[in-house]
């Protein structure tokens, strides 16, 4: 059952998304690891709570995460492991990865692009071996990074999270096969893994190590966890379940929208990271889509392909609105099975169920 992940040793085959901004920062991710899974703080804008966050945002979000990550860790007391996600497309991509570190995260996981630096930035801090892993939705995007990581870098990931087209978020996916899978035709999560893992074979052979690959996007329950596990998946990464929670940081608002969602409330939007992605078709998106959304009146210049003068709307600004249970004007990221979520519950609830159907379904 437990994963062994580079250095270090994950006693539940449980990752928890990472979500941002502001749904999975300490209290999330560190009841998770309090657990044995891994808890993962969303980088994205994690400072924005803080009092000068709209005069020094980059200020506020490097001393926030940093305060973050240690109550994160404090509250797994060694059980589990605490993670952040740093999305390649964010302009303090490195500088938060570099704080992370130094404040002692067990590991680093990396997509919204690929992180083709990732390991020249993780040895700028060598005191901490933290484990260092990229999100990928394809076979090919997982032998690129290797081959990049093992030509420049020597190495190869401690671990690889695959993410389905079925996730929350944004979506490693063409716009086309981001709706191909809404409209009920994804890609097979299986035939995925599949190709993941033949693409990390030959590094595997090479380092003499494995490379865990955790599914995720689209995982119902701990009984699909193990199905999985038996074509070869490590263990299974978890999101929108854990939004539903007493230890979530997001608001009771945004809460109260996941658990009145049906699927037919779940779109594919257009995001200014310039990826597609999965939400609540909340009245920020019908505004978007009716092209009558104000432009954004200030950047904070969170994203670095973001163009505000062409932006339908600002993203960080609609994830703290969503995050703060603004409804009108959020932007409320979900996976695909939201109809699943039904009603409020703690992480050590949702960890328990997803073992022991996991159990059930081993038998």
């Amino acid at each position: 059952m437990a994963v062994t992940i580079g250095s270090k040793t994950l006693p539940l085959p449980i990752l928890q998304g990472g979500m941002g901004v502001g749904v999975s920062l300490d209290r999330l991710a560190g009841a998770v690891a309090a657990c044995g899974g891994m808890g993962t703080i969303s980088t994205a804008a994690c400072g924005f709570q803080e009092p000068d966050f709209d005069r020094d945002p980059r200020g506020a979000n490097l001393r926030a995460l940093a305060r973050q990550v240690r109550r994160a860790r404090e509250m797994a007391k060694g059980a589990g492991l605490v993670a952040v996600n740093a999305m390649v497309a964010t302009t303090q991509y490195a500088d938060s990865i570099r704080t992370a570190l130094r404040a002692g995260v067990d590991a680093v996981v990396s997509g919204a692009g690929l992180p083709m630096d990732l390991p020249a930035i993780a040895a700028e801090v060598p005191e901490n071996p933290a484990a260092l892993a990229p999100v990928v939705s394809s076979g090919r995007a997982a032998g690129v990074i290797c081959k990049v990581w093992d030509r420049r870098y020597h190495t190869a990931p401690d671990f690889v999270v695959l993410e389905g087209p079925l996730a929350g978020g944004h979506l490693g996916f063409s716009p086309e096969e981001a709706s191909q899978a809404q409209a009920g035709r994804p890609k097979s999560l299986s035939v995925l893994l599949r190709e993941v893992r033949e693409a990390l074979a030959p590094f595997q052979e090479k380092y003499r190590r494995d490379i865990p690959v955790f599914v995720a996007g689209g995982v119902r329950d701990g009984g699909e966890m193990a199905r999985y596990m038996k074509e070869g998946a490590a263990g299974a990464q978890f999101a929108t379940r854990f939004i539903v929670t007493e230890e979530c940081d997001a608001s009771e608002g945004y809460k109260q929208a996941l658990l009145k969602a049906t699927s037919e409330d779940v779109v594919i939007v257009k995001s200014p990271v310039g990826l597609p992605g999965r939400a609540l078709h909340s009245p920020l998106i019908r505004r978007v889509e009716a092209g009558v959304q104000p432009k954004p009146e200030r950047c904070i210049r969170c994203l670095a392909a973001c163009d505000p003068g062409n932006a339908p709307y600002c993203i960080s600004r609609a994830l703290i609105a969503a995050h703060r249970g603004d409804w009108e004007n959020g932007l409320f990221f979900c996976g695909a099975h939201v109809e699943d979520v039904t009603s409020m519950s703690t992480v050590r609830a949702q960890m328990d169920q997803i073992m022991e159907e996991w159990r059930n379904a081993s038998v």
